[in-house]
């Protein structure tokens, strides 16, 4: 497995994600992957993870989830990857003291690319699904918890999110009603919605 830092769109090294890609071993029979090893992911992120649940969502094009996050006192991380399809994956830097609070990094990750994003607690996660359909499995680290349970606006400007509409094929972005009505960055900020 491979591990890289993501840089954000103005070039900062984000602390904290993980691009995580798998060596993936085939041949004419079909391929063979290790698509995640406590070891391995340990070492890369310099602790011990140990996850709560499994998660499986469906969604079909243009739909968009996220900006979601859990505070205190259950706070989520993830490591995120579509089986099936395409979607555009985003992290969001919400920890006050962070160089990078308010920036983002993103990432294709696929069912063919096999490649799973690590999104640890202090940050935003969501995506924007590419493909006619996709299937999206991710596991977390800390049980969903509808009384910490945060939003941010998707096209918030503050943010200057770069969701890839024009892969969508004409079909506009399909939201929850929780979503459409999150709150923008700043509105979160000062009402102390954000990590320290």
């Amino acid at each position: 497995m491979q591990f890289e830092q993501l840089k954000t769109p103005n070039g900062q090294t984000m602390e904290g994600p993980l691009l995580m890609t798998p060596k993936c071993f085939g041949d004419n029979r079909g391929w063979f992957y290790e698509s995640w090893s406590r070891r391995s992911f340990d070492n890369a992120v310099g602790e011990t993870v140990v996850f709560s649940q499994d998660n499986h969502s469906r969604s079909i094009q243009g739909v968009l989830r996220g900006l979601h996050y859990q505070l205190a006192p259950e706070p989520q991380a993830k490591v995120v990857r579509a089986t099936l399809g395409a979607i555009f994956d985003v992290a969001v830097d919400i920890r006050s003291s962070s160089p990078t609070c308010g920036a983002w990094i993103g990432a294709e990750l696929s069912a063919e690319n096999k490649a799973q994003l690590w999104i640890p607690e202090g940050f935003a996660h969501g995506f924007l699904t590419l493909s006619a359909v996709a299937e999206v499995q991710y596991k977390a680290r800390g049980f969903w918890n509808k009384a910490c349970e945060r939003a941010l606006r998707w096209d918030d400007p503050t943010l200057a999110i770069d969701w890839p509409q024009g892969e969508l094929n004409g079909n506009t972005i399909s939201l929850s009603p929780k979503d459409a009505e999150a709150p923008d960055f700043l509105s979160a900020k000062t009402s102390g919605d954000l990590f320290p």
